[in-house]
């Protein structure tokens, strides 16, 4: 089942991204592009998920509706 996560993704000085999650604790992702930040956050969301899941239900994390907003970010 798909699940809604909030991240917080910031560009440092150093010109990489990073994201963390103040919703999913040990959440951190670094990459060079946006894409690559946001491909690298879910895969440790999903890592994360998958050992919490052994313990507890991700309770927490509301299912994905069949509509949502989404910002897309388009660069010219």
């Amino acid at each position: 089942m798909e699940r809604l996560l909030n991240i917080h993704i910031e560009k440092l000085p150093e010109g990489v991204y990073l994201a963390t999650s103040n919703e999913l604790q040990g959440l951190v992702a670094q990459g060079r592009t946006l894409a690559e930040t946001l491909e690298i956050a879910r895969d440790v969301a999903r890592k994360l998920l998958e050992a919490q899941s052994q313990e507890i239900e991700p309770y927490f994390l509301q299912p994905l509706a069949e509509q949502f907003n989404y910002p897309l970010v388009v660069g010219q």
